[in-house]
């Protein structure tokens, strides 16, 4: 049973006539005649019948033609979703996003895609970023947003720089100074956050490098914690800036400018797997989203 078949079995029972079907479809009579007896034979029974004003479903033409007119509604609807689809207007897509990225960065992306993509469905998982490129290799997850990392099987698209900033209380002695030497972070307590992230790694890296021992160390497990202990006074805190961008806003934390030593930021990259191909339909439509913010996304990172 072909579906030129049903199209014109359809056509001809909306009509009521072989000719004006015929006409509708841009086909000959005899082409539509042609395919209305294929599927006659291949039903081994008659659909129409002849009138003197034109043709009439016969008994089993009625039986069929329901299901004929859903056929075709289904074929119709796989094919806008495929269109949707390779314009990345319909589906699901699996997103996986280090913390940093999933809290504060990737509610606007996805605030901003879904007003442009109401119909796709998002599924989005968090984790470090080695346990996101784990996911990206499974294919667990179509696009990880992570900071930067080295495998042969993922290809790399660079969406942002993030920068670790000293934030303190804006009571702070440090918030009356334009700036500090990092010298002076030597007799503050730092807190630290989260001991599995690659920024704990890059606030301890950066006192080694400048030769600082803090007075007191407190260990948290979250960034947002931290900022609600430096908010407190009991220390200051490294923390990236897209972290802390509404306390900034607010007054409720103060960026500190430390004179004499170089910014600390990190790459973020979206990540997906080197055999997926070229990104299409809904990856790459994410892409030109987050391509469209790169402005916002390099404001909020280091501006």
């Amino acid at each position: 049973m072909l579906l030129a078949q049903l199209e014109g079995f359809v056509e001809i029972a909306r009509r009521g006539s072989v000719t004006r079907a015929a006409e509708a479809l841009f086909l000959t009579q005899p082409a539509l005649t042609a395919r209305l007896k294929g599927l006659e034979r291949e039903l081994d029974t008659e659909l129409f019948v002849r009138t003197g004003r034109g043709v009439r479903l016969t008994e089993a033409g009625r039986a069929l033609l329901p299901y004929a007119q859903r056929s075709l509604q289904t074929i119709a609807e796989g094919r806008h979703l495929v269109a949707e689809l390779a314009r990345g207007g319909a589906g699901e897509l699996a997103l996986g996003a280090a913390p940093a990225v999933s809290t504060y960065v990737l509610p606007a992306i996805l605030d901003r895609y879904h007003r442009s993509y109401p119909n796709v469905q998002l599924a989005v998982r968090t984790g470090h970023s080695e346990e996101i490129l784990e996911l990206v290799l499974r294919e667990e997850v179509e696009l990880g947003l992570i900071r930067a990392l080295r495998h042969p099987n993922i290809t790399s698209t660079a969406l942002y720089e993030d920068e670790l900033m000293l934030v303190c209380d804006p009571a702070h002695p440090f918030a009356q100074q334009p700036e500090i030497s990092v010298e002076e972070i030597g007799g503050e307590r730092v807190i630290l956050f989260d001991r599995t992230s690659s920024y704990h790694d890059l606030t301890e890296a950066f006192f080694r490098e400048a030769g600082v021992v803090p007075r007191g160390v407190m260990e948290l497990d979250n960034i947002d914690a931290t900022k609600k202990m430096v908010r407190q006074g009991l220390g200051v805190a490294m923390v990236p800036k897209t972290a802390a961008s509404e306390e900034l806003e607010a007054g409720t934390l103060h960026a500190v400018h430390i004179a004499d030593a170089p910014p600390v930021r990190r790459q973020i990259v979206a990540i997906r797997r080197r055999d997926a191909g070229p990104a299409e339909g809904l990856a790459a439509a994410f892409l030109a989203t987050i391509e469209a913010m790169r402005p916002a996304l390099l404001r909020a990172g280091t501006g």
